[in-house]
């Protein structure tokens, strides 16, 4: 065999090792990429097809509760400090005391009712992009038939954030000169992190700014017209599929800022879509409410602290206190569940519903935890799609509270698989107490580890961390 003919074997036998690595290399290579970039080659059509075939799809939907035991709790739940301290994502605070611990009502409830008037704007007859400010003077109800504030300025979100977004939007109309990077910076301070909760922007207004802010379940056009009538844009977090058939189901804000009763329409910002000209994003009254119910009706609402009476006065009272709240979110999904049983997002609004009725309620909290788990296994028997787990981890507390520490693990699994799941820290936190309550305490130590590594600020994550080294280290 000649010289050359050995060299140029060589040559194949090294360029196949090469081959080989990069095959086995490229799949992590990609998956280590910042999510950013790794949607953008997911959506060109020259990369799309080579990182599809190294990277796991998100599947359709998550995986269900097996067996025909599938409610049985597995072991009683343990204490872990954290667990408890994370503030309520919707709702304004409320001591536990209040509470009646008794079991839900089965009236079927009614719309509540803003309990005193809105506002009425300095001019009502105006385009979507109106030149007055809406002032505070006082108006008998029915408000004004059309409504649009002035003064909101248009944002193009940064990567997964319309939550520091939004909320900069609401700041910014009432002076505050936050911008979309500082809220960002706090509130995620990981670019990667896929979520920012309701509790978290409350949080930060509230005790990072001058401004107050607000937030609540079951909300109501009749409400958001009111607020917005009164001078109030409101934030609502909602579903969303900006690419219908291609890239799932999303969480999503919008801010409101309009309304016409004529047209039966909604004028928003939306950070995502645009239009970012001035004009609004327009949706009719049933499609904006078939997409709110998908996060419960969650709104909020930022304000100056020396016009808080007006807010509260437009807020229904069942709405003020976290648990009555809670017990008419229930009764809501109830109510749609007879209308339609196989609505996904209604079980999941029960579930939800019931599992903070379990937190708050001074008595009676296991039954509350039992039955949301119920209604979480029928919205996955259904097809939960996995993204809810992003923004709402309600699942995760009621079957760990219920001792399923099984189908926690499976849960957090199954969104660790995903590019997406590895950046919610909630992901880590609740994998992290169904391991120590199975008795994997190192496996528990690193999982709030990695909590803390996505979002440093995720305090809760630091308590159960401070309490599992306790206990390695007895």
């Amino acid at each position: 065999m000649s010289r050359q003919t050995k060299r140029i074997i060589l040559l194949i036998a090294v360029a196949q090792l090469i081959l080989t690595l990069g095959v086995f290399a490229l799949p992590r290579a990609v998956q280590a990429l910042p999510g950013r970039y790794l949607v953008r080659l997911q959506s060109h059509p020259l990369t799309s097809g080579v990182v599809g075939l190294v990277t796991t799809p998100l599947p359709e939907s998550l995986p269900v509760a097996e067996g025909s035991d599938r409610r049985a709790a597995a072991a009683e739940a343990p204490a872990i400090p954290g667990l408890e301290d994370e503030p309520s994502a919707a709702g304004p605070a409320v001591p536990a005391a209040t509470a009646s611990g008794e079991a839900v009502p089965t009236a079927t409830p009614t719309a509540p009712q803003p309990t005193a008037t809105a506002a009425e704007p300095a001019a009502t007859e105006v385009p979507p992009t109106p030149t007055t400010t809406p002032t505070a003077t006082p108006s008998p109800t029915p408000i004004p038939e059309r409504v649009v504030l002035d003064g909101l300025i248009s944002i193009v979100q940064g990567f997964n954030n319309c939550g520091p977004a939004n909320m900069t939007i609401a700041l910014n109309y009432w002076g505050d000169s936050t911008t979309q990077q500082e809220a960002a910076s706090y509130l995620k301070p990981n670019e990667e992190d896929r979520n920012v909760s309701p509790w978290q922007i409350n949080e930060y207004v509230n005790e990072r700014t001058s401004l107050k802010s607000t937030a609540h379940a079951s909300g109501n056009i009749e409400i958001v017209k009111r607020l917005v009538a009164a001078g109030f844009p409101v934030v609502i977090e909602k579903g969303y599929e900006p690419q219908r058939g291609t890239e799932g189901w999303y969480g999503h804000y919008l801010t409101v800022y309009g309304y016409d009763d004529a047209e039966q329409e909604f004028y928003s910002r939306d950070t995502y879509l645009g239009p970012f000209d001035g004009r609004p994003r327009v949706d009719d009254y049933e499609e904006f409410t078939k997409w709110w119910q998908h996060f419960y009706y969650t709104f909020y609402v930022i304000y100056p602290p020396e016009r808080e009476a007006e807010v509260m006065a437009i807020i229904p009272d069942v709405l003020k206190d976290e648990f009555t709240m809670w017990e008419y979110t229930a009764e809501i999904a109830r109510q749609e569940l007879e209308e339609d049983p196989d609505n996904v997002f209604t079980w999941f609004n029960l579930g939800v519903a019931l599992t903070r009725m379990g937190q708050v309620a001074t008595s009676g909290n296991a039954g509350y935890y039992e039955e949301a788990a119920e209604a979480f296994d029928e919205a996955r028997s259904i097809g939960l799609p996995p993204r809810t787990l992003y923004y709402e981890h309600r699942p995760l507390m009621a079957y760990f509270k219920v001792g399923r520490f099984g189908d926690v693990l499976d849960l957090t699994e199954a969104m660790l698989d995903t590019s997406g799941g590895r950046w919610v820290e909630e992901i880590y936190w609740y994998r992290g107490h169904a391991l120590a309550a199975v008795g994997d305490l190192l496996s528990a130590k690193e999982a709030y580890e990695q909590a803390l590594e996505v979002n440093p600020n995720f305090t809760p994550a630091q308590t159960s961390l401070d309490w599992v080294n306790s206990e390695i280290g007895g």
